[in-house]
Order: structure tokens, then C-alpha cells, then sequence
């Protein structure tokens, strides 16, 4: 197993390749200006694209997803209830349209040399997951086959309707990319188009501080962290 981490210019996301044994590889939330840096990674190691996911569906994790589709022939996976921004992400973002975005994310778009008006729809996404959960939760999980890695993609809302974690058993301690529902020290904000507090409170309560405290989380922005630091010094998980 392999990871190599990519951080976007745009608001500074992260992006993962994640390698199987085999060499087959995703790409996980590939942002703005990310494709060189996977294209390097991609080349360098010998690996093989099988799949882009995203960990929601805000613009700032998806933005290069289109390229990548298109250059290696892979689709953009992502939960069902998250697909709709894909088509209008500044829309959905509360900002207008393409063409009058502004405010930080058009800004920040300059550093790759971009504009809003230059975002292009993927041409393969095959969402996935139910379309409700029980009572308005977290719809059940599902397992990815993806080349040589299986990962277990958990629905949890809050953030966006259709943030998801992607699970990986994995050796020594299991592995979390947790988009933007949990940071090393705080959570996602919830106060864009589609969050929703309470939500995320019960995303807080039942999806993460169950994760095994070895967990190794691995943030959309910022460093990675362990479940355990968490339990302990983050202020929305304690209790």
C-alpha cells in the first residue's frame, strides 16, 4: 500500500493517491491545480488510475476531477445525495453562477490560472448510495472494489448532504479520509447550502467518534490526525 499526498493551490486541499500492491490507484478530492501533482505521482510510482472519489461534492475537491476522468479513462465516484453540485458548483455554493462568482474561491482560482467560467462538468460520475437514510440519516455503507483496494465509502451529512468517509483496513492501523467533516481539531463548517448542524451533530455522534481510536484521519484541508488525539482535545467530539 502506498499513499502520496497532493495539496491544491485552491484553498489548500488535500488530495490522496492511494495505491494497492498491485499498482492500481484512486484519486481522492482532486482540487484546483492537483492534476500535475497526481500526473507526477501517477508517472513516478508506475500506477494505474482505476477511479477519482470525492468526499463531497464542493467545488475546492472536485475542481480537476474532469481532467483526470478524461486523461486516464476513470470514473468520479461520489455520493448520490452530493451529484447535483457537479453541474452547478458555484451555484450550489450560495455564489451565482460560473460566470459572476467572486469573493475568496474565484480569487484563489487565479493562483492555477483560472477562472470560474472555466470549470467543466466530469464526463463519467456513477454516484452511489441510497437516496434517504433511516429516519433522515446516514444512508447504509457500501463497499468500493476498485482495482486492488477496498474501501467501505460511510455516508456523513452535515457538512453537504453527501459527505462521505472512505475507509480503509488497513496495516498497522486503519485509515479515514474524512473530506471536510473532521479536522485535526475541529469539524466542517455547516453553515453553506446544504449543511445542517443538527446533522452534522448526529454524523459527530454516530459515524465518527465510533471509528476505532487508532484511526488514522486524513483531513480535506490541513494535517492528518489519529481518532484518538480527537476523542481527546477536539471540542465537538468530546462528551
Amino acid at each position: 500500500m502506498q499513499l502520496i499526498t497532493v495539496v491544491a493551490p485552491v484553498f489548500g486541499a488535500n488530495c490522496y493517491v492511494l495505491a494497492a500492491d498491485d499498482r492500481t490507484c484512486v484519486v481522492i478530492d482532486p482540487g484546483g491545480g492537483a492534476a500535475p501533482g497526481v500526473r507526477r505521482a501517477v508517472d513516478e510510482n508506475g500506477l494505474v488510475p482505476v477511479a477519482v472519489l470525492a468526499t463531497h461534492g464542493h467545488v475546492d475537491h472536485t475542481w480537476d476531477a474532469a481532467e483526470l476522468v478524461e486523461e486516464y479513462d476513470v470514473p468520479l465516484l461520489l455520493h448520490r445525495a452530493d451529484a447535483y453540485r457537479l453541474a452547478d458548483p458555484f451555484g450550489t455554493l450560495g455564489l451565482g453562477s460560473a460566470h459572476d462568482a467572486g469573493g475568496p474561491l474565484a480569487q484563489s482560482l487565479t493562483a492555477i490560472g483560472a477562472g470560474p467560467s472555466d470549470y467543466r462538468v466530469p464526463s463519467r460520475i456513477e454516484p452511489f448510495g441510497a437516496e434517504d437514510g433511516p429516519d433522515g440519516g446516514p444512508t447504509p455503507d457500501v463497499t468500493l472494489e476498485l482495482g486492488g483496494l477496498r474501501l467501505v465509502a460511510r455516508h456523513a451529512p452535515g457538512h453537504t448532504e453527501g459527505s462521505t468517509l472512505y475507509l480503509l483496513d488497513a496495516v498497522p492501523a486503519p485509515v479515514a479520509f474524512t473530506g471536510d467533516v473532521l479536522f485535526a481539531g475541529t469539524i466542517g463548517r455547516t453553515d453553506l447550502p446544504g449543511g445542517d448542524q443538527r446533522v452534522m451533530d448526529r454524523t459527530l455522534r454516530d459515524v465518527v467518534r465510533v471509528l476505532d481510536g487508532d484511526t488514522v484521519a486524513l483531513p480535506g484541508h490541513g494535517p492528518g490526525t489519529t481518532m484518538d488525539d480527537e476523542l481527546g482535545r477536539n471540542p465537538f467530539l468530546a462528551g
